[in-house]
């Protein structure tokens, strides 16, 4: 089974597009969003509507959050409130949506003698504004990993992909993050996304037996910063699109 995992778009349409373009020549089983869908851009309502479109299921992010503390009465005459523009573009469709998304997402599968779980958080199952970067002890990350029962763990948030091995108990364990499809922070101002491949094959045995492919795709980043710079949104937003900080 070939699994398309996407996170963090924040509202940049382009960015969406052309992920949808890259996966639609490709073959795949199942796809999963990771969240954040709004924040940073000025297409949240275009973004959420793609997404429905297509029924994917999809968890809530940090940002998508946000929505269900908004003041909607918040005037944009200050640093906060404008930085707020990017969700007060939200209709009220696309906030009824993003505050009835599921914090987590778990698959659990019986291809070989040992079941194993797919687990799918944003930032962790503790919180959905932790950051698991690649670096962290690794104590603590196999507390995430056993207090969630995964034994793939794949996360978003952070807008920096990487994949982690951790040898426990004779069992190998992996921990993807996705990057992000439209806002990438890993100085690779490409979308980001992960295909990953489970079949009968697969074993906790094997570490290799489980494949993660990060794919990168290029989408018009001037069109989706000048799309920023032509908006209420503070300038260093379009900025963060062109050299991916």
């Amino acid at each position: 089974m070939k699994i398309v995992l996407f996170s963090d778009v924040h509202a940049n349409l382009p960015a969406l597009e052309a992920f949808f373009n890259d996966i639609d020549s490709k073959e795949y089983d199942a796809i999963y969003c990771l969240g954040d869908l709004v924040g940073y851009n000025i297409w949240p309502n275009e973004v959420i509507a793609e997404i429905r479109k297509r029924k994917i299921p999809t968890i809530a992010g940090n940002h998508d959050i946000k929505v269900k503390k908004l003041r909607v009465d918040q005037h944009l005459d200050d640093e906060e409130a404008l930085i707020n523009y990017a969700y007060h573009l939200g209709n009220e469709s696309s906030r009824h949506y993003l505050k009835n998304l599921p914090a987590h997402i778990k698959v659990e599968f019986r291809l070989s003698a040992t079941p194993f779980n797919l687990m799918l958080v944003h930032g962790s199952n503790r919180s959905v504004s932790e950051y698991v970067l690649e670096d962290l002890d690794e104590a603590y990350v196999l507390e995430l990993l056993r207090e969630s029962n995964a034994h793939i763990y794949c996360c978003g948030h952070t807008h920096k992909p990487y994949h982690r091995v951790i040898e426990c108990e004779g069992q190998y364990l992996h921990v993807v993050n996705i990057g992000a499809t439209g806002k990438p922070k890993d100085g690779d101002p490409r979308g980001c996304y992960v295909i990953l491949t489970i079949d009968e094959n697969s074993s906790l045995l094997n570490k290799e037996s489980i494949k993660v492919e990060f794919c990168r795709f290029e989408y018009d980043i001037e069109k989706a910063a000048k799309a920023v710079e032509d908006s209420p949104l503070p300038n260093d937003f379009a900025d963060r699109l062109r050299k991916a900080y």
